[in-house]
């Protein structure tokens, strides 16, 4: 069997890891539009400094999954989370309701009793901010988690459907009056203690599974974005941007399904309506610093504040020896957006400028002059928002795709928020199911 594997980011390197030594596979040719491979999960170098397109870590309540992703690297640091969330010039603890008493004192006031006088608790929730208010009460919805759900994905909470939220826990209400009494409570246990390559970012676990490859059977092909999928009999062609044609028994697109439906000439009209309705946030990303150092020893910053234009800042020099400068402190900077909103309209200096405003206002720069921007990258795929009509629109697409013979696979593959655990956890399951 020849297959096809269009996208080599972690879904697409994966599904061949897993797929390359099962009984009558001859070939397995990956198909990657940019220079190298990686997707989402690619490092980004620029001089001196490598980051990530995010901030990923390695954690997961999958085990098996998890050694997996630590197995194929050379060598990782093992850390413990300090996250924190900018409410009102005050670091509170992450996750918010386990550190309440940090609030002032009116706003304590209004998380716990709405906590514990909650009248949406026995409702059924259809939306994020259903569940939010049924789960933690109006205090704790209103003062974080509405504000930075509203930023982060840049829509109406109230129109995207659970399950971003549906595994959150429900904090108890011994817990709740733990964190109000000044104790700092730890939540979302599974996720304290991560790991990340002690060298060249996280794409060094998709080069540790692209190394295990064998070369016999897998070949990459890069710098070349597919133009036209067709399907002929039982066998696929692709042809790519550099006019290559490659023909195959079986296809397996891990690129984002827009892009897909784009190429494949068998699309009808009723798919495209389907896929157009599909929502997603695009991403910038900044890679700042600053000659001194404001925010003390932890990673990552969530920043629910509307008038800083990103939502989160992670400190690189936290996550080990070769991600820290002398005399420096850099960070990765997260803009969320979407095409033809106020954010995407933004040239590249007045974008770097409200980032560097950001800094000041947020307390990690003394003036904005002391903030450089060493490189600002935009990425179009990113973030899945799971909208009201997202699981309607998601399955006629994948029974579409089905009938052809199609499988899909990967985030903007199948169209599905996976962080990396659940990317390996589907690619083995789809090398399962292959028989």
């Amino acid at each position: 069997m020849k297959i096809i594997i269009l996208g080599a980011g972690l879904s697409g390197i994966s599904t061949a890891y897993f797929l390359q030594k099962k009984p009558g596979v001859e070939s397995i040719t990956l198909i990657e539009k940019s220079s190298a491979t990686g997707g989402l999960c690619r490092s980004i170098r620029s001089g001196k400094y490598t980051y990530d397109i995010g901030p990923h870590i390695l954690f997961s309540k999958d085990k098996e999954m998890l050694e997996l992703m630590l197995n194929v690297l050379n060598s990782r640091n093992d850390l413990k989370r300090s996250n924190k969330i900018l409410y009102n010039g005050i670091q509170v603890q992450y996750p918010f309701e386990n550190d309440l008493s940090k609030l002032p004192s009116e706003d304590l006031r209004y998380c716990i009793d709405s906590f514990n006088h909650n009248p949406y608790e026995n409702y059924d929730a259809t939306n994020m901010i259903q569940f939010f208010l049924k789960t933690f009460g109006e205090g704790i919805t209103n003062t974080y988690l509405r504000p930075y759900n509203e930023k982060i994905w840049k829509y109406d909470p109230a129109f995207m459907n659970t399950s971003m939220v549906e595994r959150i826990p429900k904090p108890t209400k011994e817990e709740i009056q733990r964190s109000a009494s000044g104790e700092t409570v730890e939540g979302y246990l599974h996720q304290l203690y991560f790991s990340y390559p002690a060298e060249g970012g996280i794409e060094s676990v998709v080069k540790g599974f692209e190394k295990q490859l064998d070369p016999a059977i897998c070949n990459i092909v890069l710098n070349n974005a597919v133009q036209t999928v067709k399907k002929q009999d039982s066998s696929y062609t692709v042809l790519t941007s550099q006019g290559q044609h490659y023909q195959g028994d079986l296809l397996i697109s891990t690129i984002p399904v827009q892009e897909l439906s784009k190429a494949y000439e068998s699309a009808d009209n009723c798919l495209l309506e389907h896929v157009s309705k599909l929502r997603y946030n695009s991403i910038a990303i900044a890679f700042a610093k600053t000659p001194y150092d404001l925010c003390g020893d932890n990673f990552a910053f969530m920043i629910p504040d509307k008038d800083v234009i990103f939502h989160r800042i992670s400190k690189m020099d936290f996550l080990g020896s070769s991600y820290h400068h002398q005399g420096e402190t850099t960070y990765m900077v997260e803009v969320t957006y979407r095409d033809k909103d106020q954010i995407s309209s933004l040239s590249e200096s007045e974008l770097m400028q409200q980032i560097k405003q950001g800094f000041e206002k947020i307390g990690f720069a003394h003036r904005t002059e002391d903030v450089e921007i060493v490189n600002l990258t935009r990425h179009q795929y990113a973030y899945v928002i799971y909208d009201l009509n997202h699981t309607a629109n998601m399955e006629y697409i994948r029974n579409f795709y089905s009938k052809e013979g199609i499988l899909l696979n990967g985030r903007f593959g199948n169209f599905e928020y996976w962080n990396m655990d659940k990317v390996l956890r589907e690619s083995l399951e789809l090398c399962k199911q292959l028989g």
